[in-house]
Formats: C-alpha cells, sequence, structure tokens
C-alpha cells in the first residue's frame, strides 16, 4: 500500500509582462530543500538557478516555459509564490551609511508590484525605413547561463545577443534563433552607433520590481531606500 498523495491549493497569479493568468501551487518541502541548499552554497548564481526552478516547477499551467519569461516576471512571480507559501512579510536590514548605524524593517510582499517606465520604449529599433530588429526583455534563462554569468566586461554585448528576437527587412523575418552567436555578434558589430544606442535605451529601460522604503534616521535626516532586484528583498526566511 502506498502512502496518500497530498492534494495542495492552487492560486493564480498574472504574468506582469503579458497579463496572462497561470496557476501555480506553493512551496513544498522539496522547493525548500532547494533553495536551502542553494543559499548554502553562498554563492549568488546558485540561489538564482534555485528560484527559477523553483518557479517552474510551481506552475501548474501546462506549456509553461520559465525560460521564456522576463527575468522581472520571474522575480514578481517568486516573491508571490514565497508570500502565498511562507507568508508574506519579510525582515530586512539596511546599513545606513550616514549614521554607520543598522535599521530593520518589514516588507509586505503583497505590495510588491513591477514598475513599468513612464516614458514607453519600443521594442522595435529602425536601422533604416527597411531594416530594423525587435526586441525581447531579458530572459529569465540567463539565471543559469553561465556563458553571460562569466563575461565580465562583455556582459552587455552578451546580454544584447540572448535580447535580439528578430531582424526584418520589408515583410520577411528572421529569427535570431536560428543562427549562429558567432553570425549575430558579426550583425551586431556592424549596426550604427545610433543603432546601438537605441538598442542601449530599450534595455535600461526594462521594468523592474520597485518597492520604496523612506525612513529617518538618528540624524533626523529623511533618507530613501529602493528595492529594484530579486536580492534586494532576499532575506527570503
Amino acid at each position: 500500500m502506498t502512502l496518500p498523495k497530498i492534494p495542495h491549493p492552487t492560486f493564480t497569479l498574472e504574468v506582469p509582462s503579458t497579463k496572462k493568468k497561470l496557476t501555480f501551487r506553493p512551496f513544498l518541502v522539496k522547493e525548500e530543500k532547494i533553495l536551502l541548499m542553494a543559499k548554502t552554497s553562498q554563492d549568488e548564481n546558485d540561489v538564482l538557478s534555485a528560484v527559477k526552478q523553483i518557479v517552474n516547477n510551481c506552475c501548474e499551467t501546462k506549456g509553461f516555459d520559465v525560460n521564456k519569461i522576463a527575468i522581472f516576471d520571474l522575480e514578481y512571480l517568486f516573491l508571490k509564490i514565497r508570500a502565498s507559501s511562507v507568508g508574506n512579510m519579510i525582515s530586512l536590514s539596511y546599513n545606513d551609511l550616514e549614521d554607520k548605524k543598522q535599521y530593520s524593517f518589514e516588507v509586505d510582499l503583497n505590495k510588491i508590484e513591477v514598475e513599468f517606465p513612464a516614458k514607453s520604449v519600443s521594442n522595435k529599433i529602425e536601422i533604416n525605413g527597411k531594416t530594423g530588429i525587435l526586441m525581447s526583455y531579458p530572459p529569465a534563462s540567463l539565471y543559469d547561463d553561465k556563458e553571460f554569468i562569466g563575461s565580465g566586461d562583455q556582459a552587455f554585448f552578451e546580454l544584447i545577443l540572448r535580447c535580439i528576437d528578430k531582424v526584418y527587412v520589408d515583410d520577411v523575418m528572421y529569427e535570431v534563433k536560428d543562427y549562429t552567436k558567432e553570425e549575430v555578434s558579426t550583425f551586431i558589430e556592424n549596426l550604427g552607433v545610433k543603432t546601438f544606442q537605441k538598442i542601449q535605451e530599450f534595455l535600461n529601460n526594462s521594468p523592474t520590481l520597485k518597492h520604496v522604503i523612506k525612513y529617518r534616521n538618528s540624524n533626523n535626516n529623511e533618507r530613501t531606500i529602493e528595492l529594484t532586484t530579486l536580492s534586494d528583498f532576499f532575506t527570503l526566511r
């Protein structure tokens, strides 16, 4: 006789970039083990890889591929799953550089949202009247992309390689994934400076998690902390 299978509640979350609704279950012990092992390694890359694996494990919607969502979508989904699994309140500590004292804060994960830039930057980058590029936001696959993580000074160029989705000439679309890295690199290196600057502008204006903490330090000066990445929230136990 086998042990009974334990049913788990599910809940719906909306992916910020696509507005698509997905079904998730809470963390289980196996996900907690994944996260604990990653945190024990004291390597942030292990933690980020674990986050991606956990979101993928917890999604109950068929056809979901965590590698195809944007990084800010992944971070948002993880925080919301964590809120439903463990609790929505987390404790954070911050060392004030002005008065050299440490301050503690409680943050409600249910209030964390993705902030989209006030000025919308198109993902369509025109090269000339007929030719252009369609960009995508940095993908969640970067979380365990060892080549990208180890790219050092070339990180931004490597990011561009992973965010160019299509190249078009008139009505003909070229899927970048169908070409080698060397071919795409050569294409980028032959772009004009103004086109390259437009690509930079698009990536620099990617949506991010956003939560603002305001407080007064011991000098009675108002201070502001902006939390914008998963690492900023990652006092998760």
